[in-house]
């Protein structure tokens, strides 16, 4: 079976900007090209899966969320068809929850579909909710320093569940 890497966007591959929907403000976090080249390299398949609360509030389309992807991923430069799987999680916290985090929806779909080793497989982000995707999804995660700071709750369950932290994205994949 394959391994995976589950992806959160914002904080994680590029800055975090409060409702991100300008492609002109796309900026990678340093390290991000050489770390999917990495994860690449090492056979991991790459999914990315981020909660986009604007689009259900109204402040902006799923078009635009999907236009600051397509930024993203020309400014990787790797190749166009860099995710075998995007989500792109629409929903308000106040709204049912089907795909946003931390749902496992996307996770196990995409595990099913692509016949993905969930022992093999990953959920990294900057936020509680994508560490309890991952534990929901019965997969590993990692969080990373590159977004949001630590609150007492995400700190208390990356104890709780042993996950281990990085400074970024690139420092994980060179331990993997």
């Amino acid at each position: 079976m394959k391994k995976a890497l589950f992806l959160d966007r914002d904080g994680t591959l590029i800055k975090d900007t409060h409702y991100l929907h300008k492609p002109a403000e796309v900026q990678l976090i340093a390290g991000t090209r050489q770390a999917l080249e990495i994860a690449l390299n090492k056979g991991y398949e790459l999914f990315l899966f981020t909660n986009q609360s604007g689009i259900g509030r109204g402040f902006y389309t799923r078009e635009d969320a999907v236009a600051c992807n397509e930024e993203m991923i020309r400014q990787i430069g790797i190749q166009s068809d860099l995710f075998s799987g995007v989500c792109i999680a629409p929903e308000t916290p106040d709204q049912t929850q089907i795909y946003r985090k931390p749902s496992p929806k996307f996770i196990l779909e995409m595990i099913e579909q692509h016949s993905m080793d969930p022992e093999n497989s990953w959920m990294l982000g900057d936020r509680l909710s994508d560490l309890q995707a991952a534990h929901n999804a019965k997969i590993q995660s990692a969080f990373l320093h590159t977004g949001k700071p630590l609150n007492e709750q995400t700190e208390d369950f990356i104890q709780k569940h042993s996950i281990p932290q990085f400074p970024n994205l690139l420092q994980f994949m060179e331990t993997l």
